[in-house]
């Protein structure tokens, strides 16, 4: 059964929609989409730079551009940079590997002051932890799941 609504609760949601700030959904996912492209384009070049200037393999090119982009994640969180980036962008700013370099370096900069060991060292993978340990353990669960695929005459 619905209740009918009082003239002071209609009164009351007439106002509440008045002072809400109206959704920008839409915009937002278009800037982090444009954000997060820009950064993976950035680690392409990277990527294509590492590759002519020090003919990496494939494998090796793979590598110096993880290195190279979480460093430069680290650098820019360092200085206060990526503060700036991840405000404009929001989650496009997230999901590259630079955002995994944020979130181990943010808490381990807002904590430098309470030491190395009870402030950088306590609260670096305060955020990170979660995301280090579920992947882990899922990598875990599919290589399992793969020996018994193969051991059951499964093809690899």
């Amino acid at each position: 059964m619905k209740q009918e609504k009082t003239p002071e609760q209609r009164q009351y949601e007439q106002k509440v929609n008045e002072m809400m700030p109206k959704s920008r959904t839409g915009f937002q996912c278009i800037k982090a989409f444009i954000s997060g492209g820009i950064i993976c384009c950035i680690g392409q070049l990277i990527s294509d730079v590492g590759s002519l200037m020090f003919t990496f393999t494939e494998k090796s090119r793979g590598a110096f551009t993880s290195i190279v982009l979480i460093f430069l994640g680290m650098l820019l969180t360092g200085i206060g940079v990526y503060d700036k980036i991840g405000k404009f962008s929001g989650a496009g700013s997230i999901v590259p590997i630079t955002g995994f370099a944020n979130s181990i370096v943010a808490p381990a900069m807002e904590y430098k002051r309470e030491g190395y060991i009870l402030g950088v060292g306590a609260n670096m993978f305060k955020l990170a932890g979660p995301v280090l340990v579920y992947g882990i353990a899922s990598s875990v669960l599919v290589g399992l799941i793969y020996c018994i695929i193969y051991a059951l005459g499964g093809k690899a």
